[in-house]
């Protein structure tokens, strides 16, 4: 730096302090919550009980059972493993479906371009946050109670569950398309509804496909998960074959899993990929 630039430099410095100089607060923030997160780490470590040489028994074990996984061998029970899994796709296919069509219309109600006013919208958002707060695997316990065990109370799990989310994020869809168009629907002499439906919609439905397809492909997991409380399904398999210690079934069990999780992942991709090139020619 030549000696005009640092002249310059102190000159600004002289005229300009508060540019230069980092308050105190902002100077000990970042040790302060290093600090912080190290210590609840701490803390979390002591109050849970971690042992390394838990963990070490642990991994042997982890091998033994691993070793008596393999080979994977359905035995007799192909046909209703294949039944169980095609439950368990039903489940997230319905339960999806379910939430995506009860969490459309609610999410326009969130939406602040659609909703201007707060008394309405605050309201419906704090329900849908209440909504998305609860796991799946406590609506299904919920649902198994209401109305008992089984694939339905699973579809009922994943649509409450989902229903949430998927008003969340349709809302901040439709808060982010463009108002240029639903303008132009206006000044062509189109009712609100006719701003939504043809200047608002072809928008973010493209946005909203895509997310759905995400969530099924998801939800095939989570549908797994809640099979093993009593939603039906392949998790309902699963939980019996390791209750009984048939680990050659119980690895068969996770290999279909893992199949159908990859197949619906391809397909769901390719899916999305061409409702993006839809909307990019359009």
């Amino acid at each position: 730096m030549t000696a005009h630039a640092q002249t310059d430099l102190a000159d600004l410095k002289a005229r300009h302090p508060h540019l230069f100089e980092r308050p105190a607060a902002a100077r000990l923030g970042v040790p302060a919550i290093a600090l912080a997160a190290l210590a609840l780490f701490i803390f979390g470590l002591v109050e849970l009980d971690f042992s390394p040489q838990r963990i070490i028994s642990g991994l042997s074990q982890l091998g033994w059972f691993a070793l008596l996984m393999i080979p994977p061998d359905p035995g007799s029970s192909l046909p209703a493993y294949l039944s169980a899994m095609g439950e368990t796709l039903s489940i997230a296919l319905l339960g999806t479906t379910l939430a995506a069509l009860m969490a459309l219309p609610v999410s326009l109600l969130a939406a602040r371009n659609i909703i201007p006013t707060q008394f309405i919208r605050f309201p419906v958002r704090r329900f849908l946050d209440g909504v998305r707060g609860i796991d799946t695997l406590i609506w299904a316990l919920v649902w198994i109670n209401v109305v008992g065990l089984g694939p339905f109370a699973g579809v009922l799990a994943i649509a409450v569950s989902d229903f949430g989310a998927f008003g969340k994020l349709f809302s901040e869809a439709i808060e982010t398309a463009d108002r240029r168009q639903v303008e132009g629907v206006r000044a062509s002499g189109g009712s609100p509804l006719h701003e939504i439906r043809f200047g608002l919609m072809p928008q973010v439905l493209p946005v909203i496909a895509g997310q759905v397809l995400y969530f099924i492909e998801s939800n095939t997991r989570s549908a797994t998960i809640i099979g093993i409380v009593g939603a039906g399904g392949i998790g309902l398999q699963l939980a019996e074959q390791i209750r009984v210690l048939e680990w050659q079934k119980v690895s068969f069990l996770i290999l279909m899993i893992l199949v159908a999780v990859a197949a619906i992942d391809w397909i769901s991709t390719r899916l999305r990929f061409a409702i993006i090139g839809k909307r990019a020619i359009a």
